[in-house]
């Protein structure tokens, strides 16, 4: 597939959410098996199920908050796209870290909270 025969992701256009709801369920599979992976990975897993979205840029970002937002509406108290990692260090992005700080997941208010602390909630949680 080309890129031009990829739907168009227009935030909040049934496109959009289906890349989002398809995101989802591809990071809980992931969490299934206890494994993060990076934001390469999860691009081309999309690419798979019919969605253009590059690893780096706003797309991915919102579509990332998306998911973890999607999630907590449906009452999971983990932030799933907390084993969504940059190749190069292994952790998520600085946008996760913004996000974990905003309601509803205020982790920020936590002692001792990190990005592992949540990885390792997530993967409790979907195993």
């Amino acid at each position: 597939m080309t890129d031009t025969q990829f739907p168009r992701l227009k935030h909040g256009s049934d496109a959009w959410c289906a890349a989002r709801d398809s995101m989802v369920e591809i990071v809980k599979g992931w969490a299934g098996e206890g494994r993060t992976d990076c934001y390469g990975a999860l691009s081309e897993s999309l690419r798979d199920a019919g969605f253009s979205v590059p690893p780096r840029g706003t797309l991915m970002s919102n579509l990332l908050e998306a998911a973890c937002r999607v999630e907590a509406d449906r009452g999971v108290p983990v932030m799933l796209t907390a084993i969504v990692v940059n190749k190069q260090n292994r952790r998520p992005s600085g946008q996760f870290e913004v996000l974990a700080r905003t309601a509803p997941f205020r982790r920020g208010d936590e002692p001792g909270w990190s990005w592992e602390t949540e990885r390792d909630r997530v993967f409790a949680h979907y195993s």
